[in-house]
């Protein structure tokens, strides 16, 4: 029976740019999760959400007409060291999706068993991090960023070893790609020529049909991840590990592992517990995505014609990043203070705001809400600095049409915050999914106030993550 119309671009590449590996089957899978409306995005049929034969691919049980399961080479700087040969480790590509529209996604799997590229891993995910990515990842699709997306949760029936034994689960993750900086890093490395030339058209077709060549595919690259990166900052969301082989070329959100939203807005706040060096710091993402961007650069220069000219070409479509970011930056919280198109002279106030909430950590989600919905100085336990702010901010807001629109945009009610995703995380080990579909439930409408109004709630003083985990 046909789940899908597969079309894998990807596996008539040369066999030197991955493994033809399949998922290693489950003893007792189960579908936990399956996110219907993405489900008819890609072609399923309705009657088929629930059957035998969706369950078997999901959990890599069986291989479904068309598809051509491999695992992806790729390369990347981890912490600031190269590492030559990384690759899918527990993740198993099973294809790409034509969808009835037209639109091309991969679906792969996670945690769906050891690959060639496992270096000595057991290729299997434990439910924790999967219900974490489904949640964040789906939220970000709600708020508009782009990013991978999660189609089911399969619990596998099998415990995972960890610290303890934990339930094992898989993540079948939905992407418009899975080209990563590290993916061309991984060829430059070998010197491969013709493989680079070759990712450059996919990611070219997938993602940028309107540029033309390697340079081309670098400015574009430069953009859309100033502009994704901008769009994490207004959201105050930590990626946890911006390692290049985290870094798609085509600048959507991919591999969430140890993840967060801040809660108390601190500009040097780092949640990943192996980031003890604070590299991947809220404040040190725009860094680290140029950074990133500058080895993509490099990645390429072999393609780019003469030498000399390809490394000044590729040094410009860096350096774009930083003026790209700014204005993207300004735009974003601009919005979130009620402006529609904020000016250089805004970035002042909008600095302003921002050092008076980090001088009391202030949650950062609900302040930008309670601008637009009153009462915002009670989250202060000093709040003169922000009343003076306050007062100068309504005078500009003066010459606005209808700022309160623009922040209801802008500001979301509800974010999954940490303490609640472990909450959910914690019941569904113990076979409670309730506080998992309340959660996601709210998530998917979040610039709206929930049902549930303690979804919105700050953690309380014994509910906080200071620490999260990549899971693997």
């Amino acid at each position: 029976m046909t789940l899908f119309k597969f079309d894998n671009s990807f596996a008539r590449l040369p066999k030197t740019m991955f493994a033809e590996t399949a998922p290693t089957p489950v003893g007792a899978p189960e579908l936990l999760a399956l996110n219907q409306e993405l489900a008819l995005e890609l072609g399923l049929s309705e009657d088929l959400f629930h059957s035998d034969n969706l369950l078997n691919m999901l959990s890599g049980n069986a291989i479904s007409e068309g598809s051509q399961p491999i695992a992806q080479a790729y390369a990347g700087h981890q912490f600031g060291n190269f590492v030559p040969r990384l690759g899918d480790g527990r993740a198993h590509l099973l294809g790409e999706v034509l969808t009835p529209s037209g639109a091309r996604f991969d679906i792969a799997l996670k945690g769906s068993g050891p690959t060639p590229y496992s270096r000595n891993g057991d290729g299997r995910a434990w439910l924790g991090p999967v219900l974490r990515e489904f949640l964040v990842s789906e939220a970000m699709h709600a708020y508009g960023v782009p990013t991978t997306r999660a189609l089911a949760i399969v619990a596998t029936g099998e415990r995972v070893q960890r610290e303890t034994a934990l339930p094992g689960a898989i993540l079948t993750r939905v992407a418009s790609s899975h080209l990563r900086v590290g993916t061309f890093q991984y060829f430059a490395y070998r010197n491969d020529t013709e493989a680079l030339a070759l990712l450059t058209d996919m990611a070219i077709a997938r993602h940028y049909p309107e540029v033309d060549g390697p340079l081309g595919l670098l400015q574009a690259a430069v953009n859309a991840q100033a502009d994704l990166v901008a769009q994490w900052m207004g959201l105050g969301f930590i990626h946890g590990v911006m390692n290049t082989d985290n870094c798609h070329v085509g600048g959507i959100t991919i591999d969430y592992g140890p993840c967060a939203f801040m809660d108390g807005f601190d500009p040097a706040r780092v949640f990943s517990s192996i980031d003890q060096q604070g590299r991947y710091a809220y404040q040190s993402q725009p860094d680290i995505a140029a950074w990133n961007l500058a080895q993509f650069a490099s990645s390429l220069i072999a393609i780019m014609g003469p030498q000399d000219e390809a490394i000044a070409q590729a040094t410009q479509a860096v350096n774009s990043f930083v003026p790209r970011f700014h204005r993207a930056w300004l735009s974003v919280f601009g919005k979130k203070i009620g402006l529609e198109s904020a000016t250089q002279s805004d970035r002042t106030l909008i600095v302003e705001l921002l050092e008076i909430m980090a001088g009391e950590e202030v949650d950062f989600t609900q302040l930008f809400w309670s601008l637009s919905h009153g009462r915002t100085s009670e989250l202060f336990s000093s709040p003169s600095d922000f009343e003076n702010w306050e007062a100068r901010w309504k005078l500009r807001l003066k010459t606005e049409a209808n700022p309160d629109s623009v922040m209801a945009r802008a500001n979301p009610a509800v974010i999954p915050r940490n303490h609640r995703v472990e909450q959910a995380i914690k019941a569904a080990v113990k076979g409670d999914l309730a506080p998992f579909a309340s959660l996601h439930e709210a998530l998917s409408t979040p610039y709206e106030a929930p049902d549930d109004t303690a979804l919105m709630d700050t953690p309380k003083a014994d509910e906080r993550v200071y620490a999260t985990f990549c899971g693997t």
